[in-house]
């Protein structure tokens, strides 16, 4: 055996074992390597928390890894480029689309806020008191999410009679403010602008009540007057023969009132309740002759004169009517001197005579117990007409 085949044995084993431990120790150093190379970051994303452990060198990388992609419109507590640090705590929030109806207006955005009063707040889109949001302003904000901003106007309104009110208010028409204010109009009722007209800031609205009665109203009708000749009154001289009475008329009106308010008034109905009475006045025209007392038992000249069986008579007395009209409607009760009941047939009516014991008079009513040459006399009183008692006179028809 020479000494090279026993040498290389022992020259393999030598060599072998360095080079194994240098292996092993490159493994060790790269494994510790890696373990100091290995970061722990608090990673926030859409506002959940957890760690994470990485050997990404930039935020960038690590977003990377984590399969996110940033937009402009996403939020990054740091940024892309910035290094990783050990307990780094790093957040991430992905934008939401939010589309806001304003008005007549719509308009998109992307926001990262948590709720709708935070994202209002961002945009700075300002809420009014009365305005109306939906949803509420404690929302939460999700992808998609349509908010609806109603704004309020100043309506004034006045309702008849009450006061004037201010309102704020979201509907859009007249129509639908009457409702809201649980106000209804009647049949006859108006409001100012119409039902269908699109309310405005600053809108008044008007109501006027309206109504329709029946006033019933009586009124006196005035008498008329009718004169009238009258041979037996002197000329110059009048004298009441009817008084007159005044008539009633009920009437009707239709009467419209505004906000407690008369108006119109229309006579629609009218309706006689009493007739009007004329008032009847005599006017004389006989002309002035010598005067005979009354009871004188001289006759005035010319005529014919005849032989009368008389009597006397009061308009009051127990068998007349007590209306005080003659025959020919002479009122004996307004007027009761120079008045003789006669039989047509001897002395026609209208007739004046001279009575014997009584003095002139107008034959101006009938009886019937006064037939032939009989003739009656009016007296101022019963008493008068008793005292009187029956009696034969002479009569002179004069005309």
């Amino acid at each position: 055996m020479n000494i090279k085949s026993k040498l290389m044995p022992v020259l393999k084993h030598k060599v072998i074992m360095p080079i194994v431990t240098i292996v092993a120790l490159l493994f060790v150093v790269g494994f510790i390597a890696l373990e100091v190379t290995k970061a722990e970051v608090e990673f926030t994303h859409n506002n959940e928390t957890e760690v994470v452990v990485t050997r990404a060198e930039t935020v960038d990388a690590l977003l990377t890894e984590l399969e996110i992609e940033v937009t402009e419109d996403d939020y990054l507590s740091h940024e892309l480029d910035a290094p990783i640090e050990k307990d780094m705590a790093l957040e991430y929030k992905k934008a939401q689309e939010v589309i806001v109806t304003d008005g007549e207006t719509s308009e998109s955005y992307m926001t990262t806020e948590d709720t709708v009063a935070e994202f209002l707040q961002e945009v700075n889109v300002a809420v009014g008191e009365h305005d109306a949001l939906t949803p509420s302003k404690q929302t939460d904000i999700e992808a998609g999410l349509e908010i609806e901003l109603d704004r309020a106007v100043e309506v004034t309104l006045t309702d008849g009679t009450n006061e004037a009110e201010t309102l704020y208010t979201t509907v859009d028409t007249v129509e639908e403010l009457l409702a809201a204010e649980d106000i209804t109009l009647d049949e006859l009722d108006r409001v100012e602008p119409s039902e269908t007209k699109a309310l405005t800031d600053q809108t008044t609205v008007a109501i006027t009540r309206v109504e329709e009665v029946t006033d019933i109203v009586e009124e006196d009708v005035q008498y008329s007057t009718v004169r009238r000749n009258d041979g037996s009154i002197s000329k110059g001289k009048e004298q009441v023969i009817e008084s007159g009475s005044t008539g009633l008329v009920e009437k009707h009106y239709k009467v419209v009132i505004e906000n407690g308010e008369e108006v119109s008034r229309e006579l629609i109905e009218e309706n006689v309740k009493k007739e009007a009475e004329s008032r009847v006045v005599a006017v004389g025209t006989k002309v002035a002759q010598p005067t005979v007392s009354r009871g004188s038992s001289s006759a005035p000249a010319g005529g014919t004169t005849i032989s009368m069986n008389a009597t006397a008579y009061n308009w009051n007395c127990a068998t007349c009517d007590g209306r005080g009209r003659t025959a020919t409607g002479y009122n004996v009760k307004a007027n009761p001197d120079g008045v003789v009941a006669v039989d047509p047939r001897v002395i026609p009516l209208g007739t004046r005579v001279y009575v014997e014991g009584y003095g002139y008079a107008v034959a101006r009513d009938t009886g019937g117990a006064i037939k032939g040459n009989k003739i009656d006399l009016h007296m101022r009183s019963i008493a008068e007409a008793k005292r009187f008692g029956r009696r034969q006179i002479k009569v002179t028809i004069l005309e």
